[in-house]
């Protein structure tokens, strides 16, 4: 007899944890085989230390076969959950009899489903087990919910509320708060509260019901709320908050500058032991960082034993976002000297940064130092970038941007719609501000109505409003109110910014009204700056004045906004009664603040008082005066005629000379017909490469007054052969149903003969009570008859006639002309006031002038 070992013949048969004794029995040449299997002894399956899939079957065969599968489905099912084959334990878990004691690997499933993100799965697996007739329990439920919150799907967890309350739950505290976070993450904040105020009034709050419905509120942008929320718990509810809490309630701390609440948030973490949490202690250093309080959140960054990058990306972000950019690169460089792991949010709050300060060039070198680093952009990234390319002005580089976003962020399969738009709307405003309005427009044109959201309409109407046409920002404001679009603070600023260019101040009542009708309380202070600034370059400073005086909160802005009415309006006086009331409220004046005042002083024929605040600047104020400051200051003795002392200012500067010093000294020599010094500024630009056609046109204009064609013919024929054009002169006035714009010699339109007749007629009458043309302003060598048709063809002439015409007896009539207004038209509008009964309200490039019964209010200064 021979003895064969078969056992590694029979994997299926006889199971490997078995010792048994095989005997082959042969009897004859051509006897049977007899196997003999002898089990000695067997040891117990240990399904606990299976490993892989393949062993986890193995072992499930070796049960089927030893007829063992009834006794241990439940062990079958763990183990096939620990190698990570739920589709195998599924199978079983699907064959069993209801159970309460077995939910509980239901519940796994749908877990496991719910971390891994297989949120649809984590559903689908809740809907199957109760199609099979298992019950849910008080662990299900919480897991099922959270799936319908981060879908988010809120009709799925409208349905689960409602099975929630069949099944007797609604009392269980877990159940409840699972309710409350869903509502909070579906965006259905009111559902969430009544959710909330329903277990309260049951009496069975606890920590994560308050926490929840905080962190709700923070969602939705409500600090204040969240805020009352947490001191209610804590006061009133005697509720100790736990690091959740208070990583929930720090941002509301930040977002509402409420930094003694935050201040004594730390205490208590410090104090109860949560501080050593580096998510308290990041939310810590976040909330310090945006209250400005850099010193203190520095302050927590040395105390904290464990960081993370999140840690470091805080304090970045937070120099950055308060203004101590220095700080922010020095703490970026120093992450990378000490080899801290920058992610995405560091790389992008740098750019951010650089962005937000107009320096462009070097968001983009940061961004390429990030592609070499291997750290991929995210949306932010590529919106900050974006911005930089806008505030430099860099289409190339934005354009490329776009590419790169084609490629990695848009049109994605199965990519973030709400990503993609914030990426669109981007591109939008840096088309925009590159003054590329076309490529702006397709990109806007290229979303349906239903795509865009308020961001959209607004960079486009913005981008229009600033660096395009400011009717067409006009026009898409109302496209937009017609597609039931609901604007914004900064929409309703924008189309603001529009009617102030237009000077359409019909408009700007419009929508000062929608502004009142749909009370923007929450941002009135930043539309009420705006409304002030429409009123007053509109020709209506009181109106803007009224506007302030009920502004029960004012800031910086609000009060140099009035200033610079004031200013324009020639009412020198007020507008440093102003600048007094603003320093009693406790302003301090900036540099921008002081060139308001100068240009106040210079408008007014102010030279001393002038003089004496650009002195005290330094002295008085710590302000340092800059280039403007110098250009006003040469403005401000220009027009008074003290044009050597204006020199001797602009030999004094302590910096070159810029465009805009002498600029302003050659508009000075136009004013007081001074040919040496004229030609002198005007070379002084010629060397600066200046291709402002301004410039060019005021020397001309000076040697037209005295007369020497030759140059006015040489300084034409440079124009010409440096391809500068001249601007043509525009006005347009205000209408009953808008503007009506007219250019010089303008024929086109419709009343054009009656337009001219009436100007005719307005001449012969002025002419009758001593209006003298002044010839020198028709800058053509010809006789003087025709002198005098050509001065009758201007603009402003025109756009007056007209608003005569059309105008109720009485009626202010409100010009605008695009340059500024010409010698022979304020004379002769001048003496137009005095015939008829209008206040005639003229803007052009400089000021206002206001007209009125022959006098004009800049009395001289413009």
């Amino acid at each position: 007899m021979r003895r064969l070992n078969l056992t590694t013949k029979l994997p299926l048969l006889i199971p490997n944890n078995s010792i048994a004794t095989h005997f082959f029995t042969t009897t004859g040449a051509a006897a049977a085989t007899t196997i003999t299997i002898t089990t000695t002894t067997t040891k117990p399956f240990n399904l606990k230390e299976c490993k892989s899939i393949s062993n986890a079957k193995l072992l499930h065969q070796q049960i089927l076969v030893r007829g063992e599968l009834k006794d241990m489905p439940i062990d079958i099912i763990s183990m096939y959950i620990s190698v990570d084959a739920p589709i195998y334990a599924l199978t079983i878990l699907e064959r069993l009899q209801p159970s309460s004691s077995i939910v509980y690997w239901w519940n796994a499933l749908i877990k496991r489903d719910l971390q891994l993100g297989f949120l649809d799965n984590a559903f689908n697996l809740y809907s199957r087990m109760k199609r099979l007739g298992w019950t849910a329990d008080h662990f299900t439920y919480p897991f099922v919910l959270k799936a319908c919150g981060e879908i988010p799907s809120f009709r799925r967890g409208t349905i689960v509320h409602a099975v929630i309350c069949y099944n007797g739950f609604e009392s269980n505290v877990f159940v409840c708060n699972s309710l409350v976070a869903m509502y909070a993450r579906c965006g259905a904040l009111e559902e969430a509260r009544k959710m909330f105020d329903e277990i309260s009034q049951r009496d069975i709050t606890d920590r994560v019901s308050w926490n929840s419905i905080v962190k709700a509120y923070m969602q939705s942008g409500d600090s204040y709320e969240a805020l009352e929320l947490f001191v209610r718990m804590t006061k009133d509810f005697k509720l100790r908050p736990d690091a959740v809490s208070l990583v929930s309630i720090f941002p509301a701390f930040a977002s509402s500058k409420a930094l003694i609440h935050g201040k004594e948030a730390h205490g208590f973490a410090v104090r109860s032991g949560l501080f050593g949490d580096v998510f308290v202690g990041n939310a810590v250093i976040d909330m310090y960082a945006k209250c400005g309080m850099m010193g203190e959140a520095n302050k927590v960054l040395e105390l904290m034993e464990v960081k993370d990058v999140v840690t470091w990306n805080a304090m970045v972000t937070g120099y950055s976002q308060s203004g101590s950019f220095k700080d922010a690169l020095l703490l970026f460089e120093k992450m990378k000297e000490e080899r801290i792991e920058l992610n995405v949010v560091t790389w992008s709050a740098v750019i951010a940064g650089f962005a937000q300060r107009g320096h462009g060039c070097e968001a983009l070198d940061v961004f390429r130092q990030m592609q070499i680093s291997g750290s991929a952009p995210n949306v932010v990234t590529l919106v900050s970038l974006l911005s930089g390319c806008a505030s430099m002005g860099a289409l190339l580089q934005g354009k490329e941007t776009h590419c790169y976003a084609i490629k990695s962020i848009l049109n994605r399969e199965g990519g973030d719609h709400g990503e993609d738009l914030m990426v669109i709307n981007a591109l939008i405003d840096m088309y925009a501000k590159c003054r590329n309005a076309k490529d702006a427009r397709a990109l806007f044109e290229s979303l349906t109505p239903r795509d865009r959201n308020v961001v959209t309409w607004t960079v486009m109407i913005g981008g229009y409003a600033q660096h395009g046409d400011a009717n067409d920002a006009m026009k898409l404001f109302s496209e937009m109110i017609q597609e039931y679009s609901i604007p914004n603070a900064f929409t309703i600023s924008c189309v603001l910014m529009a009617c102030a260019r237009l000077a359409a101040l019909r408009c700007g009542k419009q929508i000062h009204v929608y502004v009142i009708r749909n009370r923007y309380e929450s941002s009135m202070l930043f539309v009420a700056n705006c409304l002030i600034d429409m009123y007053s370059k509109c020709g209506d400073v009181d109106a803007a004045r009224n506007i302030f005086d009920k502004m029960k909160e004012r800031n910086d802005v609000s009060w140099t906004s009035l200033m610079t009415g004031y200013g324009m309006h020639g009412r020198g006086e007020e507008a440093l009664e102003v600048f007094d009331g603003m320093r009693k409220a406790g302003m301090v004046p900036d540099g921008i603040t002081f060139i308001v005042v100068l240009y106040a002083c210079s408008h007014s024929g102010m030279v001393d008082r002038g003089i004496n605040y650009f002195n005290s600047m330094r002295k008085d104020f710590g302000v340092v005066p800059e280039v403007e400051h110098y250009a006003c200051m040469v403005d401000v003795l220009g027009r008074a005629g003290r044009l050597n002392e204006a020199v001797e200012l602009i030999k004094g500067m302590p910096m070159e000379p810029s465009q805009i010093v002498w600029v302003a000294l050659l508009s000075a020599c136009r004013m007081h017909s001074n040919i040496e010094l004229g030609e002198f500024a005007a070379n002084k630009l010629s060397e600066m490469d200046s291709e402002n056609d301004g410039s060019y046109t005021l020397l001309s204009n000076i040697y037209a007054e005295a007369g020497r064609w030759k140059d006015v013919a040489r300084i034409r024929s440079l124009m010409k052969k440096t391809g500068i054009k001249k601007r043509p002169g525009c006005s347009w006035v205000e209408g009953k149903k808008g503007s009506t714009s007219f250019f010089v010699g303008d024929r086109s339109h419709p009343q054009s003969e009656v337009i001219y007749e009436v100007l005719a007629n307005l001449i012969l009458r002025i002419k009758a009570i001593g209006y003298v043309p002044k010839k020198c302003f028709a800058l053509h060598d010809v006789d003087d008859e025709e002198k005098g048709d050509l001065l009758l063809e201007h603009s402003e002439k025109l756009a007056l006639a007209y608003g005569i015409l059309t105008s109720s007896p009485g009626a202010p009539i409100r010009i605008t002309k695009n340059l500024r207004v010409c010698g022979d038209c304020h004379s002769a509008i001048s003496f137009i006031s005095k015939i008829v009964d209008h206040e005639i309200i003229v803007r052009d490039s400089s000021r206002f002038h206001h007209f009125k019964k022959g006098s004009c209010s800049c009395r001289g200064y413009w």
